[in-house]
């Protein structure tokens, strides 16, 4: 009994230490836009811009004064990348391009890569952007400042986010249900990193001081592996149907937006040996993607009211007018 009730004093001690660690944030309001079809999400701080690839084109977002506008032309577009010299570089699904805008939106370039060009990701440099082609498995390494590819590499379809450790680039393949590792130094491709236990991973984020990766899966699981050694050291349990894994190194933490289940799951950076969750935000269903505000800790997460539910394997129509992005903010 003695031993029982140790274990049960032990638990309780171990669960007020982590309430007591959870972070305090909550929804604090939302940002009109116009309608269509949403997905990644950039805050440039600088600017103190939200940028959030659009169906047609980027929606722009006065942080300062909550003012929207459009930016561009793309043909279904899903990620939009600040660059350093206030230029915007945006993956245009459909047509297989990768359009450059000026920060007034005008065009100037359009840049033909694979076919439906995703997730797009910058060096520390921001000279080099790797831009992940899904249907065609490959990934387009392009010059920011000649705004030309250099260099394609063969991988396999279903890419999704990456990440960008030293000289290895880590990829989530969506449809494998792993991390494809590519040494950007000499362009080959290496052994994958097998995600057992995770399905459909497509966020991903990189814990630069641990060294770790986390990967967002669809079946309410976080896939954590060691970049150095490429093994999977664990799975933490987070909502269903996330679409990205923001990162706050600054603040020591990891936030999945999990769109199914309309959570924001929070997780603690702070161990060198294991990430846990640490607190869990309600918001919408719909938020999957987002976007932090590192100067001031903020999280933008785009959505929009739905109807009815669609028939299986398909998403459900928005309403009319309701598009918006929640405002998530330290408390």
């Amino acid at each position: 009994m003695r031993t029982k009730m140790m274990s049960l004093f032990s638990t309780a001690l171990l669960l007020t230490a982590a309430a007591a660690a959870s972070p305090g944030y909550s929804v604090a309001g939302s940002l009109a836009g116009p309608d269509g079809s949403w997905d990644y999400a950039r805050v440039d701080s600088t600017a103190h811009r939200l940028y959030v690839a659009r169906g047609n084109a980027v929606t722009a977002i006065d942080l300062s004064t909550g003012a929207a506008i459009s930016l561009g032309a793309v043909q279904r577009g899903h990620a939009v990348v600040p660059l350093p010299d206030g230029h915007l570089l945006v993956t245009s699904g459909t047509d297989g391009t990768v359009r450059f805008l000026s920060a007034d939106g005008s065009q100037i370039a359009s840049v033909a890569v694979g076919k439906k060009p995703d997730a797009a990701i910058l060096d520390a440099s921001g000279k080099r952007a790797f831009v992940m082609n899904s249907d065609s498995g490959s990934i387009s390494v392009i010059d920011t400042a000649t705004m030309r590819v250099t260099q394609t590499i063969m991988a396999k379809p279903a890419l999704e986010y990456a990440a960008l450790a030293g000289d290895t680039l880590f990829v989530n393949d969506e449809d494998l249900g792993e991390l494809e590792t590519v040494n950007v130094a000499t362009g080959k491709l290496g052994p994958a990193i097998k995600l057992t236990g995770c399905e459909g991973p497509t966020g991903l984020g990189y814990d630069a001081k641990h060294n770790r990766l986390i990967s967002a899966c669809d079946n309410g699981k976080a896939a954590i592996v060691d970049a150095r050694t490429h093994k999977l050291i664990s799975l933490v349990d987070i909502g269903h149907g996330p679409d990205a894994v923001i990162m706050d190194e600054v603040r020591g933490l990891a936030f999945i937006p999990c769109g199914a289940d309309g959570v924001l799951d929070i997780l603690s950076l702070a161990s060198a040996s294991n990430v846990t969750r640490v607190g869990r935000i309600t918001t919408e269903a719909g938020a999957r993607t987002g976007a932090l505000d590192p100067a001031t800790g903020i999280i933008y997460l785009p959505t929009a009211k739905f109807g009815p539910p669609a028939p299986a394997g398909g998403r459900p129509a928005a309403v009319p007018g309701s598009f918006h992005v929640l405002v998530v903010k330290p408390s």
